[in-house]
């Protein structure tokens, strides 16, 4: 499978309070890929970066097969972008922004514009500031789909917006996938929203990338285990150990936050002779939270 985005070894600094390490993304065509980290994160940044909007110190950057930003024309032409903050001018009436839009995608359907309009129940005629921040969510969106991209780059594309908002430009994206087959890359701090439509997730934490896996291997791999005797140090495990602590209460023994699991490493502990007495499923928004407490942590961990 080939990559709509990928970076190797990827570097930028902002002053000397931020700066992006050795960032190597791969986002798969035709996947819906979620981006996730708390703000400030950098997932904005990079975002940017992929549009030449920034330049990066060393690394390489493709997208859709074209290296940026030498080519980043010709990326441009096929790719849909919703920033964080509206990008159009807020005196223009709806009518005038598309029109003005459409004048540099030769891919542009009017067709299309005219339908999502409709959809999202949007009056051409009404001027952009006067929408409220629903309508300008909506109205990005479908300035982004009426010129039928490749790809789409939404950079916390329903943050601030009602749930039913939310919903309605979420299902037009996931729409608008399965007709044309394009790449979505979200950037998101709504772990749920993420867990519902997203099939790959990357996990940004202060500059740097934690992880990076299918969604099905997100929540299914990441467990919190109930360890009862085990060592201090146990030498090579076969999953990659998160974080371990101290049961609560009166529950003896530890408990272990794991990625990688599997059933039959049920008898690595037996061989360290420790015991293993409760496996349990995490969501994605434990194993996001777990995967962020884990980075930040001082100390390696065994299995890292």
């Amino acid at each position: 499978m080939s990559n709509a985005i990928e970076t190797r070894g990827l570097e930028y600094r902002i002053g000397r309070s931020f700066e992006i390490r050795d960032l190597a993304l791969n986002v798969p065509e035709g996947s819906i890929y979620g981006f996730l980290g708390p703000n400030g994160a950098g997932k904005t940044t990079t975002i940017q970066l992929l549009l030449a909007m920034r330049r990066a110190r060393a690394g390489s950057i493709t997208v859709l097969g074209k290296r940026v930003p030498q080519e980043i024309t010709a990326v441009l032409s096929r790719t849909g972008y919703v920033p964080e903050r509206p990008h159009v001018d807020p005196s223009l009436k709806i009518d005038e922004a598309l029109r003005f839009h459409a004048a540099f995608y030769r891919s542009w359907d009017d067709k299309e514009g005219e339908r999502l309009l409709a959809q999202f129940d949007l009056d051409r005629s009404r001027r952009i500031k006067r929408l409220s921040k629903g309508e300008t969510g909506k109205f990005l969106m479908v300035l982004a789909l009426a010129q039928r991209p490749d790809l789409l780059l939404l950079d916390e594309p329903t943050d601030g917006l009602d749930p039913v908002v939310r919903r309605e430009v979420m299902t037009a994206v996931v729409d608008y996938v399965s007709q044309r087959g394009a790449t979505v890359f979200i950037s998101s701090h709504l772990v749920h929203e993420v867990e519902r439509m997203c099939n790959w997730i990357g996990v940004m934490d202060k500059g740097r990338l934690v992880s990076e896996m299918t969604t099905d291997s997100f929540k299914s791999g990441i467990k919190r285990l109930r360890v009862t005797g085990a060592p201090q140090s146990m030498a090579d495990p076969p999953f990659v150990l998160l974080s371990r602590q101290p049961s609560e209460g009166v529950i003896e023994g530890e408990l272990w936050v794991v990625r990688g699991w599997q059933a039959p490493m049920r008898d690595y502990f037996e061989s360290a002779g420790a015991r293993l007495t409760e496996v349990t499923d995490l969501d994605l928004e434990d194993g996001f939270v777990e995967l962020l407490r884990t980075s930040r942590s001082r100390q390696p961990l065994e299995g890292r």
